[in-house]
């Protein structure tokens, strides 16, 4: 069972999605409310579990910025779908460098969006039009194309952590979390950008914004192929 949380300022916007994803029998909407305050709230004093995926309103009627919402949702732990209309590329953008899993236009049938949102589920990247024209601009953000496990575990080992503590954490198995980084070396060596050490790796990590500053004692990392 997927476990959804809507965060739109419109709620008739909430209430056609929450009804289609009902409908589907194997996604349980926790929470439906008009600000990620409001969500983190709610998870808080309900003592519950973060939602694997949040459905997230590009811009809010409470002042928030979209990276401000994306970075906060996905520290908590939650996938995120950014589900707009789409027209400001440069938004979109932001959302997707703060960890944003997708986008999709609300102009979508809902059976897309539902689509959507167990793609997101399961871990992987959801690339639509919309996400495309958002990117046309920002070719390193577009040539980096992991999956959301791939950038999680790629940003905890560049950070400096051993791999099997990047596995630990994550609670994955240490033979999944070194898959990851093979295929994660493959796709940058696909679009030109290879990353055969630990170092470039971190490289690459800085320059898709996975990680905002060389991490504190990395020059170990140059030790660790």
């Amino acid at each position: 069972m997927t476990r959804v949380a809507f965060v739109d300022d419109h709620e008739s916007v909430r209430l056609g999605v929450e009804a289609a994803c009902a409908r589907t029998g194997n996604t349980e909407v926790i929470f439906s409310g008009s600000t990620v305050t409001a969500y983190l709230d709610w998870r808080r004093g309900a003592n519950a579990d973060p939602a694997d995926v949040v459905v997230l309103d590009l811009t809010l009627g409470d002042g928030t910025t979209v990276s401000e919402n994306v970075s906060r949702l996905v520290a908590e732990g939650s996938a995120v779908i950014i589900y707009s209309v789409a027209d400001r590329p440069a938004a979109v953008r932001e959302a997707l460098v703060a960890g944003a899993a997708g986008v999709i236009s609300k102009s979508s049938p809902i059976e897309d969006v539902v689509g959507a949102i167990a793609t997101v589920a399961r871990g992987e990247v959801f690339n639509t039009v919309e996400w495309a024209s958002a990117i046309a601009g920002d070719r390193a953000f577009a040539d980096a194309q992991l999956s959301t496990r791939e950038r999680e575990v790629l940003k905890l080992y560049a950070a400096g952590l051993p791999l099997k503590i990047v596995a630990d954490r994550l609670g994955i198995a240490f033979s999944t979390a070194k898959e990851n980084i093979t295929r994660i070396r493959v796709k940058y060596v696909e679009v030109g950008r290879p990353a055969p050490t630990k170092v470039d790796l971190l490289r690459r990590a800085l320059e898709d914004g996975l990680l905002s500053e060389f991490p504190a004692g990395a020059d170990g990392a140059r030790r660790q192929p």
